[in-house]
């Protein structure tokens, strides 16, 4: 069972930013919902050193068609310069919640 659904995770520095983007895309049915994590540890290299910093983490369930509008919103709104927007497909799940992703997201 394929779906229309995937997961995309974004990180960030501050947690209470991360759940004012997610709240934004949820209030624009970008996204059906956001699982939070407030804190997470990241190590990244970063120009040319590695990096060990505290961070944020949400998961966003949507439409795969509505990622790119999500990456947008992030490259306008996100305070780094280039954040981390990955989707993750879901390949198969609870029929009933994936109907329920696709009735809470804007149809492309």
């Amino acid at each position: 069972m394929s779906t229309e659904i995937c997961e995309v995770v974004v990180t960030a520095g501050s947690a209470e930013w991360l759940v004012e983007f997610t709240r934004r895309l949820v209030d624009d049915r970008l996204a059906a919902c956001g699982q939070n994590i407030a804190a997470i540890r990241s190590v990244y290299r970063w120009d040319g050193e590695v990096q060990d910093d505290p961070e944020a983490r949400v998961a966003l369930h949507t439409r795969l068609s509505l990622v790119p509008r999500i990456v947008q919103r992030a490259n306008d709104e996100h305070p780094y310069d280039v954040p981390c927007v990955i989707a993750l497909p879901v390949i198969a799940g609870n029929p009933a919640y994936v109907d329920w992703v696709l009735a809470e997201t804007v149809d492309e």
